[in-house]
């Protein structure tokens, strides 16, 4: 992991999946995916909350990382 373009590499594809996953979830609480919420236990708004800040998070790091500029050489 010394190497910064394997590092850059690995949060592209770690925080494409994660959006990938996030945007599961959003579909889900919007109810565009067919899922029981309701049978989960846990409360729909913040199903929808932890959602969008996930997907959020997830795509400014992508973007972050891949508008950053190599400056190692």
């Amino acid at each position: 992991m010394d190497n910064p373009q394997t590092k850059r590499t690995l949060f592209i594809i770690a925080s494409g999946i994660d959006a990938i996953i996030s945007g599961i979830i959003l579909l889900i609480y919007f109810g565009l995916f067919p899922a029981d919420i309701s049978s989960w236990g846990i409360p729909r708004w913040m199903i929808g909350l932890v959602g969008g800040v996930w997907f959020v998070a997830s795509i400014a790091i992508l973007a972050y990382f891949l508008t950053k500029t190599d400056v190692s050489e």
